[in-house]
């Protein structure tokens, strides 16, 4: 995969969410795809697709509270040339995680997950429903690509490469309302990740909601005359292999920054792919292993540790390592 720089990221106002953007994305291509049918577990109005439900309210397949169902069913109705696409929240999709092995990967079913209330972004919903484990579940199942987009305008985006893209998909939305990040102009393509912002000293590498905040991460530490690039890893598998490498030479340190358990996710991926390319510090920002609790999102990323002052002092540390091993190389010298 090659580098693809941009300018800046803007952050704009709040919008729409990115389930609400999913949703409007997926009623406006309907008709550019014929064969499109969505899956509901009985809650078309938190994941976006009642938009979809009132364009196209024959396309819409209502399966209830039974989410093992629906994923197997999503399996069949691919087998017959259908494009289904099973809508649910990230932590129901936990519960079907065998039906999308076996009836999508393992079967190689052109079919797609969209699951939406991902990780702390639940918010009051609490500990129960707040998925921080699914970007690793279905990481981890052969040939899932997963995704996490970062704005309402990438998650449009996102959803046409999807209905593109052969092959089994799990893609994150979210529940609140997302600040605006990139321009009309905005590229994406699947296994492809961007530098938003130039930076010498270190790499932020971030996912989803995280990028808004590493972006004003990336702000304070020019404040303090640290140069942070910033790279949005939309697509956690496949990862953009060629893009890491490359930052990790030009800045020589790494974090990441992600709304789920620090294991198993992004900086799991990343930290994987440096291991055999080219390793440097790696600090990672988010989850720590831990499950959540009720309160409003910003409140519990802020408790948790994953708001841009967290990211901040990661990228300290990561520096910090970064010139104690430059140091210690001097001395063998």
């Amino acid at each position: 995969m090659s580098m693809v720089a941009e300018a800046p990221a803007l952050i704009g106002t709040s919008g729409d969410s990115l389930r609400e953007a999913f949703g409007k994305a997926l009623s406006n291509l309907a008709d550019e795809f014929p064969k499109l049918v969505v899956l509901d577990a009985d809650i078309a109005g938190g994941t976006g697709v009642h938009h979809f439900r009132t364009s196209h309210p024959s396309r819409l397949l209502q399966f209830g509270i039974a989410e093992q169902n629906m994923m197997a069913a999503a399996g069949g109705l691919a087998a017959v040339g259908l494009l289904p696409v099973v809508t649910t929240f990230a932590v129901f999709c936990l519960r079907a995680v065998e039906q999308a092995r076996l009836s999508l990967a393992y079967s190689r079913r052109n079919a797609k997950i969209v699951a939406s209330h991902p990780g702390l972004d639940v918010g009051p919903d609490g500990g129960s429903a707040q998925a921080l484990e699914d970007l690793a579940a279905f990481r981890a199942i052969p040939g899932m690509t997963v995704i996490s987009p970062a704005d309402p305008i990438e998650m449009a985006l996102a959803t046409r490469a999807i209905l593109e893209f052969e092959g089994p998909v799990y893609m994150r939305t979210g529940r609140s309302a997302a600040k605006r990040l990139f321009g009309d102009d905005h590229q994406f393509a699947i296994g492809r990740g961007r530098i938003i912002r130039q930076g010498t000293d270190v790499t932020l590498v971030a996912c989803g909601v995280e990028v808004a905040r590493a972006l004003e991460a990336a702000e304070t530490l020019a404040q303090e005359s640290v140069s942070a690039r910033v790279v949005n890893m939309a697509t956690i598998k496949p990862i953009d292999v060629e893009l890491l490498a490359s930052c990790a030479v030009d800045t020589g340190a790494i974090v990441t920054a992600e709304d789920h358990n620090i294991y198993g996710g992004l900086g799991s991926a990343v930290a994987e792919t440096l291991a055999i390319t080219r390793p440097c510090p790696v600090e990672f920002v988010g989850v720590k292993d831990v499950f959540g609790a009720s309160g409003e999102p910003e409140e519990l990323a802020n408790l948790y540790g994953l708001t841009a002052p967290h990211i901040v002092r990661a990228a300290h540390r990561a520096i910090a390592r970064k010139q104690r091993i430059s140091g210690r190389r001097k001395n063998f010298r």
